[in-house]
């Protein structure tokens, strides 16, 4: 017997349980987004959770807010490795290329699902545990895959019923451009030190353009008025803004340029972009990435152009809720058994159904015929399947239906598939 006393145990905090009432609005997420990748050529890779610490650092970034405060970092007891439970997807991606020598025979589209890490402040849409779908584009150097990926996100808002989300678009340019910027920056800064948060003056000399994101309200105007990166841009940065710029006027998409988006990781050059909505309340990124053709040499590899993203599907999760978007996983069959007959060919019929494309659950554990018949109306399903022992005998059975008003009729069992098709039309 247990202890009644004994504490249960809880999941830790940020890390939470996806319930089964919720799963299935994560399938239609989660399939919607499986067809429009493959539609636009993306093949699935599956990466390890846990990478070394080191891959991260040489990435995101050393004085990035993942590395200095958020990553999930230890040193494992048995050999010494310094290990991280991954923060982000890309880092992991582009070292999985570099080590299979993915792109030795061209360009790779590559896309990937699943829990990612961050020691922060549990809030609506942040959890410590948090997944993500990354898209990654390897070989291209033009601004039609940067476009390409922003048109499919747009693509997959719609298919997913969600609208009112604002894309931003930016250009950071190229490493020298931005280390010009950067020293333009801090200067300015450097004349508002009275105005700057203590998170602003600890990355003043470190990653100043991180400022710029602050959602401190005392900082906005001050970091409104900042010198912008665009004055710094060469010709070839300023060329394929451009041809991005127009490519999303061709295709119809509503952009809106943001001077001040960065994003969070020294590994983006040129575009960066965001999806936002004002339906989620602080969190309102629910998309982000870039370009980062400077990554792969970085750790390691040759020298391949590369553009990405990131979707938080907490958030997109929460938007289709907020937009009423459902979704189901009822069986299309209850199967009530009641008789000694009924009972040893209910599970041999279950399959036969099964085998035919149907959802079925069978009853199991005996009951009256009243009692099996309340639990096939809580269980949602389309029809009670009721196998008596006259039909039994004669391999047929009756279905009723239970969600809407009909007669119940009695079938040959070959015959179910069909009728359930004809009456769901």
């Amino acid at each position: 017997m247990a202890d009644k006393n004994q504490t249960k145990i809880q999941s830790i905090k940020g890390f939470y349980d996806i319930l089964p009432e919720a799963t299935p609005l994560w399938f239609k997420l989660e399939d919607t987004a499986r067809h429009i990748l493959s539609q636009y050529g993306y093949n699935n890779i599956r990466m390890p959770i846990v990478e070394t610490t080191d891959l991260f650092v040489r990435s995101v970034g050393e004085h990035t807010d993942i590395v200095e405060k958020e990553m999930y970092a230890w040193t494992d007891s048995l050999n010494g490795d310094k290990l991280t439970l991954r923060p982000e997807g890309t880092a992991g991606c582009v070292r999985a290329v570099i080590e299979s020598n993915l792109t030795y025979n061209g360009s790779q589209r590559l896309w990937y699902m699943g829990p990612m890490f961050r020691h922060e402040n549990v809030q609506k849409g942040r959890q410590r545990q948090f997944h993500q779908i990354g898209c990654e584009a390897f070989g291209f150097d033009a601004a039609e895959v940067d476009a390409e990926q922003i048109i499919l996100l747009a693509r997959l808002w719609r298919e997913l019923g969600i609208v009112d989300v604002e894309l931003q678009i930016n250009s950071i340019g190229d490493a020298d451009e931005r280390l010009a910027y950067r020293q333009n920056l801090i200067a300015y800064f450097e004349q508002h030190t009275d105005l700057l948060d203590e998170d602003a003056k600890r990355r003043l000399h470190t990653n100043p353009l991180r400022i710029l994101d602050t959602k401190n309200p005392r900082m906005q105007a001050m970091c409104e008025s900042a010198p912008k990166l665009m004055d710094c841009l060469g010709e070839a940065s300023r060329t394929h803004f451009e041809k991005l710029c127009q490519l999303l006027a061709d295709a119809g998409i509503v952009y809106t340029i943001n001077h001040r988006l960065v994003r969070g990781l020294d590994y983006y050059n040129r575009t960066v972009f965001e999806w936002v909505t004002t339906k989620l309340g602080a969190q309102g990124t629910i998309a982000g990435g870039g370009r980062y053709d400077t990554l792969v040499e970085r750790l390691g590899g040759s020298a391949t152009p590369a553009c990405g993203f990131g979707i938080g599907l907490e958030r997109v999760f929460l938007l289709m809720q907020e937009y009423g978007v459902t979704a189901n996983n009822v069986p299309d069959i209850y199967l009530v058994n009641v008789g000694e007959l009924a009972e040893q060919k209910a599970f041999g019929m279950a399959e036969a159904l099964r085998s035919e494309g149907l959802r079925v659950v069978l009853h199991a554990g005996g009951g009256s015929f009243k009692s099996q018949m309340k639990k096939a109306d809580k269980s949602g399903a389309r029809f009670a399947a009721i196998l008596g022992d006259d039909e039994a005998a004669l391999n047929e059975i009756s279905l009723k239906p239970l969600l809407q008003a009909g007669e119940q009729k009695r079938c040959k069992l070959a015959e179910v598939a069909t009728l359930l098709g004809m009456v769901h039309e």
